[in-house]
């Protein structure tokens, strides 16, 4: 009797089941673009590869928000994403860049932080001509803005998402906040939240997929995985790739303008 309580109390706890997707799945979720249009289209085409390559199972494209601000192109960004929508399955996430870009239109002191955190560059992307912005009032620049910015975009942005469920897994943009019920979280901290989101070991009851915040490389830890890896900054952007309880990661990198696109198992 003892002898068998010492083998009982000297096994090995047993491994937390491995997160999934649902079988003949596969999902492709893809961190922060912020207008960086080449890196974006270098990995919509490596991704589309992939799926041409796979025609038994079903993709879904995850883009996780702050699609615009920072780099040079948001609005080719838009349009490239939208445009991939009619051809894959593809969902879009709400990021607080988004959310800044349309309140700005109204919002004079959302346009002031719109304008210093990226958004000047989106708008100088949607043809407003850089002498006409410099000599512009904040008044006629939301004016500019509202003249130079299609409503059709306008309508794409405001169509998407603060959060996706994909079997074992949660996609928002910025994160959760930790102890609070799915059904219960605020629209500000899926958009906006970092602490203390990232410093929480909590079981938010799925694995947390995000964007929002920048690390060299990906975050992998057992409650998040974090894949805004900077493309603006650091010229990688990068995606999760999930299909079973395998993890893998694709990224396009800018180094001096050439592009090249690889793929790595998350270990």
């Amino acid at each position: 009797m003892i002898n068998a309580l010492r083998k009982l109390l000297s096994r090995a706890p047993a491994e937390a089941p491995l997160t999934a997707v649902p079988p003949g799945k596969r999902v492709y979720a893809i961190g922060d673009v912020h207008g960086q249009i080449a890196q974006f289209e270098a990995l919509r085409d490596a991704i589309d590869r992939e799926i041409a390559a796979a025609p038994d199972l079903s993709p879904t494209v995850i883009l996780l928000g702050d699609l615009v601000d920072r780099g040079p192109d948001s609005a080719g960004v838009i349009a490239s994403a939208r445009a991939w929508g009619t051809r894959q399955k593809v969902s879009y996430i709400f990021g607080n860049h988004e959310e800044m870009f349309l309140r700005s239109f109204d919002e004079a002191d959302v346009l002031r932080q719109f304008l210093r955190h990226g958004g000047r560059e989106t708008l100088l992307s949607y043809g407003i001509p850089k002498e006409a912005y410099a000599l512009a009032t904040l008044p006629e620049i939301q004016q500019l803005a509202r003249e130079a910015v299609p409503a059709e975009d306008i309508e794409f942005i405001s169509s998407f998402e603060d959060m996706i469920a994909i079997g074992d897994y949660l996609f928002v943009h910025a994160g959760v906040a930790p102890d609070v019920p799915l059904e219960q979280q605020r629209t500000a901290d899926l958009r906006w939240i970092r602490e203390p989101f990232l410093s929480s070991d909590a079981d938010h009851g799925h694995v947390i997929v995000h964007g929002h915040t920048i690390s060299d490389q990906p975050v992998v830890k057992a409650n998040r995985i974090g894949v805004d890896t900077g493309a603006y900054r650091t010229g990688r952007l990068t995606a999760l790739v999930l299909e079973g309880t395998r993890r893998r990661f694709l990224e396009a990198l800018d180094i001096d303008g050439a592009i090249t696109v690889s793929s790595r198992e998350v270990e």
